[in-house]
């Protein structure tokens, strides 16, 4: 079940999973299977994109070889990465 998903954001509430729906056009580096900003300002730019959306702080935090996104969502700690050119939820 899909719910209101503003510009930015689409929460799907079965899987308790949130996808960034804006398409992430940057360099990204593959690092034990999952894709990551290769570069630390990319990742800091959707970083403050992301905190807008949330209304809360988002950091940037290395990963391997890259850079994720570091953040919470109703109080419980995320991390995301890219997964087909949006943010999605890091799998470990």
């Amino acid at each position: 079940m899909l719910e209101y998903c503003p510009p930015l954001i689409c929460h799907f509430s079965l899987i308790n999973m949130t996808i960034f729906s804006q398409s992430v056009f940057d360099a990204t580096v593959i690092y034990q299977g999952n894709e990551l900003f290769k570069g630390q300002g990319a990742a800091n730019g959707w970083a403050a994109k992301v905190a807008a959306e949330l209304g809360a702080p988002v950091t940037v935090e290395k990963y391997g070889t890259g850079w994720i996104l570091v953040g919470s969502v109703d109080g419980e700690p995320r991390r995301w990465c890219v997964i087909g050119q949006r943010i999605a939820p890091l799998t470990e």
